[in-house]
């Protein structure tokens, strides 16, 4: 049984703007998946109507079999959301943010207590449990959002930019409490931005452009896509002049800054190989780009094209 299914799912406002046309996505049980799309794609859209807050226009919404129109409190019970948006009472204390959501899905305040302090100290907030909203920053915030989706146990997260604003070492923090979570059965939704966060911790994805999904397949098939990789070299020692290295096309940025092109089925240790024939040792390695960034552009544009 998967656990998001959706079939010709459609929205359209009362200005007449369709912003769903026909969606149909599959999600399994124990994924972790990423929802990508530029802004006004649809995703908010398809969201909202996930978890109640936006009445679709056509189309069915099943969470683990349940069907949204037939068993709407099934649904909300199964499924947790982390909204991008700060939707809390700045005046409450930490604690009273969670236990408060606990109470909607009628909760007992002493099982609430515990599931609260589990949560709290996994995403390191415990100590601030007596803390008002106010004065937290946009990171720990960040993190209550978490706990709270979290307090009831769904088997179906959906996280809507959960990093935006984070720093580098929250957002890493808060990747690996995601990781765990889902290893342990939690079915993920994520939709971000920061296409590094979709390539490293999601399996499966699906591109949802102009309310439509314009692709969906599994991370590592669709990485394989790729024709091409280019890569930015540092070197130990400067050059002068871009070095001869055949099958790689190349570019000398500056004296220590090398560009090189990997075609599909080219490997990185054969590249280190003419390097090193050439006596060109390498202090460090990265991409131009970001794998996933370039389909989703080309993606993007390629059903902009076929639309047009």
């Amino acid at each position: 049984m998967p656990a998001l299914s959706v079939r010709q799912l459609r929205k359209t406002y009362r200005n007449g703007f369709e912003a769903l046309k026909g969606v149909d996505l599959s999600v399994d049980e124990g994924d972790f998946f990423a929802l990508l799309g530029p802004n006004g794609a649809g995703k908010s859209t398809l969201i909202g109507i996930l978890a109640s807050l936006v009445t679709k226009t056509s189309g069915e919404v099943k969470v683990f079999g349940h069907d949204l129109d037939r068993e709407p409190e099934a649904v909300k019970a199964c499924l947790g959301l982390v909204p991008q948006e700060f939707n809390f009472n700045i005046f409450l204390p930490v604690i009273e943010v969670v236990l408060n959501q606990a109470g909607y899905y009628g909760i007992p305040r002493g099982e609430a207590l515990e599931r609260a302090e589990f949560y709290l100290r996994k995403l390191e907030l415990w100590d601030r449990r007596q803390t008002e909203m106010r004065q937290l920053s946009g990171g720990l915030k960040r993190r209550l959002m978490i706990a709270r989706g979290l307090i009831h146990g769904p088997r179906l997260l959906i996280l809507d930019e959960p990093t935006a604003g984070v720093d580098i070492e929250i957002r890493r923090g808060m990747w690996d409490f995601l990781r765990e979570l889902n290893e342990q059965g939690t079915t993920i939704i994520l939709t971000t931005h920061y296409l590094e966060e979709a390539e490293n911790l999601c399996r499966h994805i699906a591109i949802i452009n102009r309310g439509q999904v314009a692709e969906r397949e599994g991370m590592t098939r669709l990485l394989g896509r790729l024709e091409a990789e280019t890569f930015v070299l540092n070197l130990q020692h400067p050059l002068s002049a871009t070095p001869d290295l055949p099958g790689f096309p190349s570019l000398l940025l500056d004296d220590q800054t090398l560009e090189v092109e990997l075609s599909r089925g080219q490997s990185v240790n054969s590249l280190f190989a003419a390097l090193s024939r050439r006596g060109i040792e390498v202090a460090s390695l990265r991409n131009k780009q970001n794998r996933l960034e370039r389909l989703f552009l080309e993606t993007v544009e390629r059903r902009g094209e076929d639309r047009g």
